[in-house]
């Protein structure tokens, strides 16, 4: 298990610096220059000169690279050409919106498909199984911004049960500003909780072990909870995380919508200024996120199946 750790954390590491050399480069070859637009556009070329001195934008590309990693490595992520503020700072204060409502889509996606998921596969097709089928078909193919704004519309415009927009912090603020969104967010990520779930589970129960479980009298939510459960999640887990980097893509886009003041927001208003150094940063967290997720799906996989190390090595 040490080794296979050790393996897995040095591809992490390795993904993460091709992670910074992609975000770097990439952002460096955006056409238009950040201090122009920090300056209104009116800067004199000496005033350009000057502040692009003070941001290191003048040194070679490669000399600024390094600086960027010695940065990445210390926690610091440069300055904010358009806020004149560090991006740690920036970040920091938008980055627990953003977080808590992933947090609450996956809950939602999870509360909502794994139920769900157990009910289809214990009666395959049948109506129930169809008619689960076909609901999470229809939300998988709804757009999260129409999603969105069909809830809102409903939830908080009509029945005024939420708000349609801001942040509240604390378990009440929380519930009340976070809950449209993140359902928002897990409706698409629950229909993938259903589909891999549900062909799992249908496997495991086919097998001859449980067939013995049957035979010693116990229940079939039993069966399913104690016995099933375990082998058949081994799937949905490699499937989640894969998708929870669409999930941290998917914040931008309902942050949008609800006027949530987080980083996927911050994201979005950063390209608009052309705000280089923050817009690499959040590039940047968000996937390292996705890879350390991904790192720790493997890691519990292992924990669970030890097959799955056995079948690295």
């Amino acid at each position: 298990m040490t080794l296979y750790v050790l393996r897995r954390l040095a591809l992490s590491v390795g993904v993460l610096f091709g992670l910074a050399v992609v975000t770097f480069f990439m952002i460096h070859l955006v056409p238009g220059d950040p201090v122009q637009l920090a300056l209104g556009g009116r800067g004199t070329p000496e005033a350009v000169a000057e502040v692009r001195g003070q941001l290191g934008l003048d040194r070679p590309l490669l000399t600024q690279f390094g600086d960027f990693l010695g940065g990445v490595v210390t926690g610091d992520l440069g300055l904010s050409v358009a806020q004149n503020a560090p991006v740690t700072e920036i970040i920091g204060q938008r980055l627990a919106p953003s977080a808590i409502l992933i947090v609450y889509g996956l809950f939602v996606a999870l509360v909502i498909g794994v139920p769900l998921a157990i009910i289809a596969a214990l009666r395959p097709n049948g109506v129930v199984d169809n008619g689960i089928r076909l609901v999470t078909t229809f939300a998988f193919a709804m757009p999260a911004f129409w999603l969105g704004l069909m809830l809102a519309l409903i939830f908080g415009l009509s029945l005024k049960w939420f708000p349609v927009s801001g942040y509240e912090s604390g378990i009440g603020g929380i519930l009340r500003t976070l809950t449209l969104p993140a359902v928002t967010l897990g409706l698409s990520l629950a229909v993938v909780v259903v589909r891999t779930l549900r062909s799992s589970l249908l496997e495991v129960l086919q097998t001859e072990y449980i067939d013995a479980a049957r035979s010693r009298g116990l229940g079939e939510w039993r069966v399913v909870g104690r016995h099933a459960l375990r082998n058949a999640v081994m799937a949905t887990i490699t499937v989640l995380s894969v998708d929870i980097g669409f999930l941290i893509g998917g914040t931008v886009v309902v942050e949008s919508v609800f006027q949530i003041p987080g980083a996927g927001s911050l994201l979005v208003e950063s390209v608009r200024a052309r705000d280089y150094e923050l817009v690499q940063a959040i590039a940047l967290i968000a996937g390292a996120a996705v890879v350390l997720l991904s790192l720790a799906t493997d890691l519990l996989q292992a924990t669970i199946d030890p097959r799955v190390r056995l079948a690295k090595r």
